[in-house]
């Protein structure tokens, strides 16, 4: 719900002017986002059966934390990044800082690492569908950006 909150809410209130997003790729990210929330949540509520104990169970244990300092990272990542220009400034910077030290996508990495994180945490198959997605979509961005 945080991540969600942040994502949604936050990110959007924090970032400086930038490139215009075109309205379709607006509806598609937004319709796509709502789809996978609902796919997500219908998965987890209606149909994944854990046994008694599974919070205590190291999969859950370990997908958490991986989920957790995924989003302390793309958090940490988005700020850097947000805070790569002074106002009105242009032009290209290469981050640094962070987890921008050892990858050049941080908040892409943060980003794949929560959603490993949470399929292992849930051990469903939509939640491993949504990571690979994840993994596809980033990564692919990410080596867009490195490059």
């Amino acid at each position: 719900l945080f991540f969600v909150c942040n994502r949604a809410l936050i990110f959007p209130l924090l970032i400086r002017e930038g490139k215009p997003t075109p309205f379709f790729t607006f509806v598609l990210a937004l319709l796509f986002c709502v789809f996978n929330g609902y796919l997500q949540g219908r998965s987890l509520t209606n149909y994944a059966i854990y046994p008694p104990g599974w919070l205590g169970d190291s999969r859950f244990i370990t997908g958490f934390l991986g989920w957790l300092i995924g989003m302390a990272i793309n958090i940490h990542s988005d700020h850097i990044l947000r805070n790569l220009r002074k106002p009105g400034e242009t032009g290209y910077k290469i981050p640094r800082g962070g987890m921008f030290e050892y990858v050049s996508g941080a908040n892409f990495f943060g980003e794949i690492l929560e959603w490993f994180g949470f399929a292992l945490a849930c051990c469903t198959i939509e939640s491993l569908a949504f990571a690979l997605c994840t993994l596809f979509i980033l990564g692919s961005r990410a080596k867009q950006h490195h490059q």
